[in-house]
């Protein structure tokens, strides 16, 4: 019988690993332990909050031994922010760890050879290395526990940060974040203060009320910057008296921008964009290309390691200027812009139309001709009809979300049979799991993990397949 209960301490648990999730890992009475907070050779008490067949929670209650790899968090937010979990394991460990995701995922999920695995590729920064961050307003901001265990009344709820993990109603109440660079903190900073001072009313998310709701800051590469804000009431004299505070302020805006938002979710695909001041978009730039963001873009949000990643994406490719080459899920085209110089042609599928609208902007920006782009589902699209129309692909790239390629986009892969495939993941569990289903047709020939995001779990592959 397992002595593992919900609601109990364990006492002097030893935390051995961290988890592909990004949680750190005991083991106590044959039963695995998820613990928030722990570094490997950490030894701790812990409370048990969720009890599983073969599997517990917690977090430490009482740190008895540190590890060596511990070190001091720079964030005054962290363990009540759930976004920079890895503050207090040193960089060099957080990259071993990133490495060993992925070869479990390798080994475990797909059964690959991983001799061809390179050392990770780390990002320059530990910090500030985000283009873009999104705040909620809160007219009940999350209380942390020391604030609680103060017992001072606290009669100013209101509050511009993060949701608390997992609680849609909770924010947190952000002074400084290490994730984007100035003036990023600055600008969030002061729309709080001036929204306190003119009595302008936050966000209430259960009951629908309030004038602030989000907050988005984009900051490019270029030094353009990117300001929206998501109002749920219309009150057209308080919108324009904070947005004209934030234009003779930051004189630095390149674009600053506002939605009217009542609708259930905070999404903007579907909302009219308003221009406040300047354009509606910034420009990237990466080797003298420049590519064009709107408020509705995607672009990766580590514009210097997106330049990384996509160096070994174009090199994995070999292209010597006769290829043609398929970007699956190409997004806003910046790959497939990115190696046109290198290829005969390159065609880009991608499912949301409005990205396949900013591809075909990008190219035509850049004076590149030897792109075209098409918007469906990737299943329906890549058949033997589009082949033949299109020309028979010599390289394919493929970047699919976390959930990775459907079966029928991987069966699809496999009766194209390009000479290479180049799958770039952020995901190596489902990268792994679409992989296997490949290897009869193609072997792996070089595998190459990168740091985007420091201080997290989270890490991207790229693999280079050939066909056998």
């Amino acid at each position: 019988m397992n002595k593992i209960k919900k609601n109990i301490f364990v006492e002097n648990a030893a935390i051995v690993d961290i988890s592909s999730e990004g949680k750190s890992v005991a083991k106590v009475d044959g039963m695995v332990i998820f613990i928030d907070g722990g570094v490997p050779g950490d030894v701790a008490d812990v409370m048990i909050t969720r009890k599983k067949n073969n599997y517990a929670e917690g977090h430490i209650v009482t740190l008895k031994e540190a590890s060596r790899d511990r070190i001091e968090p720079v964030c005054q937010h962290f363990g009540a922010c759930g976004g920079c979990k890895w503050q207090n394991l040193n960089y060099a460990n957080q990259l071993l760890f990133k490495q060993k995701t992925v070869s479990d995922a390798f080994t475990r999920i797909g059964k690959l050879d991983i001799s061809t695995l390179q050392p990770i590729f780390p990002n320059k920064e530990e910090y500030y290395y985000r283009n873009k961050l999104e705040f909620s307003f809160s007219d009940k901001k999350w209380l942390t526990s020391e604030e609680i265990k103060s017992g001072e009344e606290i009669n100013n709820r209101n509050a511009l940060g993060f949701h608390i993990p997992k609680m849609f109603d909770k924010i947190l109440d952000i002074q400084t974040c290490y994730l984007q660079a100035e003036p990023s903190n600055s600008i969030r900073n002061e729309i709080k203060a001036f929204a306190l001072k003119n009595e302008l009313s936050f966000f209430g998310v259960r009951d629908k009320t309030g004038l602030l709701r989000t907050l988005m800051i984009r900051t490019a590469s270029t030094g353009e910057l990117m300001v929206l804000i998501q109002f749920f009431e219309n009150q057209p004299a308080n919108i324009t008296l904070l947005l004209n505070h934030l234009k003779n302020t930051f004189p630095a805006i390149t674009s600053l921008q506002y939605v009217i938002n009542q609708k259930g979710n905070d999404t903007l695909q579907d909302l009219d964009i308003k221009t406040h001041y300047g354009r509606d978009h910034i420009f990237e730039e990466m080797e003298g290309l420049k590519f064009k963001i709107s408020a509705k873009s995607f672009y990766q949000t580590n514009s210097l390691q997106a330049y990384e990643l996509y160096k070994i994406t174009r090199n994995f490719c070999g292209l010597t200027g006769n290829e043609v080459v398929y970007d699956l899920y190409t997004g806003t085209g910046t790959i497939a812009n990115f190696i046109a110089d290198k290829a005969k042609k390159v065609v880009g599928i991608e499912y949301v139309e409005d990205a396949v609208a900013d591809a075909n902007v990008n190219s035509h920006l850049n004076g590149i001709v030897n792109t075209s782009f098409f918007a469906g589902d990737m299943k329906d699209i890549l058949n033997e009809e589009f082949i033949t129309k299109h020309g028979k692909p010599d390289v394919i790239i493929t970047d699919p979300p976390r959930a990775g390629m459907h079966e029928d986009v991987v069966r699809a892969l496999l009766k194209a049979a390009p000479k290479k495939i180049v799958y770039v993941s952020c995901n190596p569990a489902t990268q792994a799991r679409d992989l296997a289903m490949m290897a009869d047709d193609y072997s792996i020939q070089s595998i190459q993990a990168v740091d985007m995001f420091p201080q997290t779990a989270h890490v991207e592959n790229v693999v280079l397949l050939v066909r056998k």
